[in-house]
């Protein structure tokens, strides 16, 4: 959205004095000045004539009656001529003519009078103001009063979009005088307003409106003391009757559609406003690189300032409605339609918005042609210097500060845009508008990561600009943006990026881990620091651990760099780095006593295990990336090569022992048989006719068969 000019209404007084002289018209004494300018409409203004000593005082009643129907405000001045001028014992004095000041543009003169038959003609007219030359139609003597009155037309001129005077059914805007003669107290002045219109002073000092019994609305000042100095402007408006119209373009190459919304009385808006969408949204579009945000049409409606809070133009992206003053010219029309993408949903702050929708609409304007008059900083508006983050939100500042956010918003977007190019600017919006974090991987082929979510604020945008630039903006942060409390941020902040830079440049080709990157976007420097001193211990100890390595005829895995690179952190990684260091040492000491010369008992020990297959396992384990396996093979080949001596020793000592328990066994089962060998004869003491036979359970008997030899046998032959 942007304010308008803030409109110059000074004090303007009325030249209402009468020049009068006995007898007769008398000549105007001093000259009226050129009146002050009124932004958007006709210069009004006059300076009180200095009227010649006269006795003729004038005191007025005028009351305004807005008449919307006819276009115009009618004019109704009850005026009381006095002659306070005294006769003297030799003349007497009298008045029949005067002049009277009354608005520019003003028509229908006519003057009535009970008892006598005034006329009123137009003796000059100039852009501030028109002179009347009343004629009274009987002489005015000496302590005499004339009622007259005076009516006269305010219409609508039409034409130029911005006219001081606008009467119409959807809005009224016009100036008002008090007459009076120089000096005189007393006049007053009544403002008469349809049903339905909402009346706003927007210069001037009158009473709160009063409300009529039909609905009317009444501004009435009661007598004023000074009413030469008396001067107010007036806006009112209501709900208009809208006609709608249909304006197509497009963006890039896909169609747009954009509904116009304008009142019944003023076709012409519709004209200007839906040219200047059509031709405008294309070349923004171009220059600022990105497609219009989808979500149905868009809808630019007339309105008045005051239904938009005092602003020529306001964008609401939920309803994707447009809102423009009657009397926006080009410069806010682009602006607004600059909103379109500059509304909240692109960039979250404020003057960051409103920044860059200026700055796209004047380059636009440029390029169509068409005269661009955006508010520009000056030394009055440094006046009134805030730092930008202390913008507040629509409404909610004083108009100096308003006009200062806008002046500086794009003085400070000009500065950005000198300092980046076209060319780096689209590519901030587009990965604003993809929700790209600001810290992304060295290596362009690797996906974009995205950031923490919603549109980057005046941080993320920062940050932005200066990854996609490769420009520094932290200097124009410093001047235009932050407020005091925040200006540590930035020393933080440039410490912290010093620390990154220089990291990734130690990383060589390695990517910094997201965590590091998560860390920048937020702002949370201290675990940004945290985090990138863990990244240079691991990359302080990775070619300790290369060389380590190489030594050890190993194939290092890719965990480190994994770790590094990975969510898992430079904390993981300097984890691992300890545990391969670990690994290698193990393996390195295990291949070490595997080398050494076996004496009879360790041959013996390793007499069928294979340390040397652990070691080879080991070493296959550790470059697969399983440190802990190849940490365990190793332990276990220097395992049994430590041990081999206790198992040889062991192993000889259960040899001997098996082989005396072998021998033991064979002696007594020699002693058992001689024992048992057969002698003559069958008495006691000698084996009987039956015998256990050796390899035979006791108990069992075996009968010799027939014919077999025995020990002798009673039935024997």
């Amino acid at each position: 959205m942007i304010r308008p000019s803030r409109r110059l209404l000074g004090a303007i007084v009325l030249a209402a004095g009468l020049l009068v002289a006995p007898g007769g018209l008398f000549p105007a004494e001093g000259s009226l000045p050129a009146g002050i300018a009124i932004p958007g409409g006709l210069p009004f203004g006059v300076a009180p004539v200095r009227a010649a000593t006269s006795g003729l005082t004038l005191v007025s009643d005028a009351r305004y009656v807005v008449q919307p129907e006819k276009a115009r405000v009618h004019v109704i001045v009850d005026l009381t001529a006095t002659n306070r001028r005294p006769d003297t014992t030799t003349r007497r004095f009298y008045y029949r003519d005067a002049y009277l000041a009354v608005l520019p543009g003003t028509t229908g003169f006519r003057v009535t009078a009970e008892g006598a038959t005034p006329s009123v003609r137009v003796r000059s007219k100039t852009r501030t103001y028109t002179i009347l030359a009343i004629t009274f139609g009987t002489d005015l003597y000496a302590g005499q009063s004339l009622n007259l009155r005076l009516q006269f037309d305010l219409p609508d001129p039409g034409g130029a979009v911005a006219r001081e005077v606008r009467i119409g059914p959807s809005l009224v805007t016009f100036p008002v005088w008090a007459f009076a003669s120089d000096g005189t107290s007393g006049s007053s002045v009544t403002v008469i307003f349809p049903p339905g219109y909402v009346v706003q002073v927007l210069s001037g000092t009158l009473p709160p409106p009063a409300t009529t019994a039909n609905g009317s609305t009444v501004l009435r000042t009661g007598p004023l003391d000074r009413p030469l100095e008396f001067y107010a402007y007036l806006s009112a408006d209501r709900p208009a009757t809208l006609v709608s119209s249909t304006v197509r373009t497009t963006v890039g190459d896909v169609p747009v559609e954009l509904t116009l919304r304008r009142w019944a009385e003023d076709p012409g808006w519709a004209s200007r406003v839906g040219e200047l969408f059509r031709r405008g949204l294309p070349n923004l579009g171009a220059a600022i690189g990105l497609p219009l945000a989808s979500g149905g049409p868009l809808v630019v409606e007339e309105s008045a300032s005051r239904t938009i809070g005092g602003y020529a133009g306001l964008f609401d992206p939920r309803t994707r409605t447009i809102q423009v003053a009657y009397y926006a010219d080009p410069f806010v029309v682009l602006h607004e339609a600059a909103h379109a993408w500059f509304n909240g949903r692109l960039l979250a702050d404020r003057w960051a918005n409103e920044a860059f929708a200026s700055y796209y609409a004047a380059e636009a304007a440029d390029a169509l042609g068409v005269t661009a008059r955006p508010a520009r900083l000056t030394a009055k508006l440094e006046q009134a210097r805030i730092p930008l983050n202390a913008w507040g939100a629509v409404g909610r500042e004083a108009p100096e500060v308003e006009d200062f956010g806008y002046a500086a918003a794009l003085e400070l977007a000009i500065r950005i845009g000198e300092r980046a190019g076209p060319g780096s600017l689209r590519a901030v919006w587009a990965a604003a508008a993809s929700g790209q974090a600001a810290y992304q991987p060295v290596d362009p082929t690797r996906p974009r990561e995205p950031g923490a979510g919603g549109p980057p604020d005046w941080r993320g945008l920062l940050d932005l600009l200066e990854e996609r630039t490769g420009v520094e903006f932290a200097d124009l942060w410093a001047s235009w943006v932050v407020r005091p409390q925040e200006a540590a941020l930035l020393d933080e902040r440039a410490a912290a990026r010093r620390t990154y830079q220089a990291t990734i440049r130690a990383a060589g080709g390695w990517e910094l881990s997201p965590l590091i990157r998560r860390a920048m976007d937020a702002w949370r420097y201290d675990l940004a620091e945290q985090l990138l001193a863990q990244a240079n211990a691991v990359l302080a100890a990775r070619g300790s651990l290369e060389q380590a390595a190489r030594t050890a005829g190993l194939s290092l895995p890719s965990n480190v760099r994994d770790a590094f690179e990975g969510d898992a952190g430079p904390g993981a990684a300097l984890a691992e780095v300890q545990a391969e260091l670990a690994a290698i040492s193990e393996i390195t000491a295990a291949e070490a006593l595997g080398e050494r010369t076996r004496d009879a008992l360790e041959t013996i020990g390793l007499a069928g295990r294979e340390p040397d297959g652990e070691l080879v396992a080991a070493r296959a384990a550790f470059a697969a990336g399983d440190v802990e396996g190849a940490i365990a093979r190793a332990q276990a080949a220097r395992s049994t090569w430590l041990g081999a001596a206790d198992a040889g020793r062991t192993r000889l000592i259960g040899g001997l022992l098996a082989l005396i328990v072998v021998l033991g066994s064979i002696i007594l089962a020699v002693g058992g048989l001689a024992g048992r060998r057969r002698r003559p004869g069958g008495g006691a003491g000698e084996p009987g006719r039956y015998a256990t036979l050796p390899g035979t359970a006791a108990g069992d008997r075996t009968e010799p068969g027939p014919g077999a030899p025995g020990d002798g046998d009673p039935d024997g032959p």
